[in-house]
């Protein structure tokens, strides 16, 4: 299926990836707190859109 080379490098890029997306979040914590402030409200309305359609689904099915 897949080469032990083809799963090495698989194997760094996962790891560089996550270094490089570390090492930017924390780069740029501070815009992130003031420009991103309410984006928690953001994420739980659209779990809660989510979750009102599939109720809705789930009753009229």
């Amino acid at each position: 299926m897949f080469s032990q080379g083809q799963w090495m490098f698989a194997l760094f890029f996962v790891i560089a990836f996550a270094i490089v997306m570390v090492i930017s979040y924390r780069k740029d914590a501070k815009l992130h707190k003031k420009y991103y402030k309410w984006s928690i409200l953001i994420l739980i309305g659209f779990l809660a859109f989510i979750g009102i359609l599939f109720v809705i689904k789930t009753y009229l099915h």
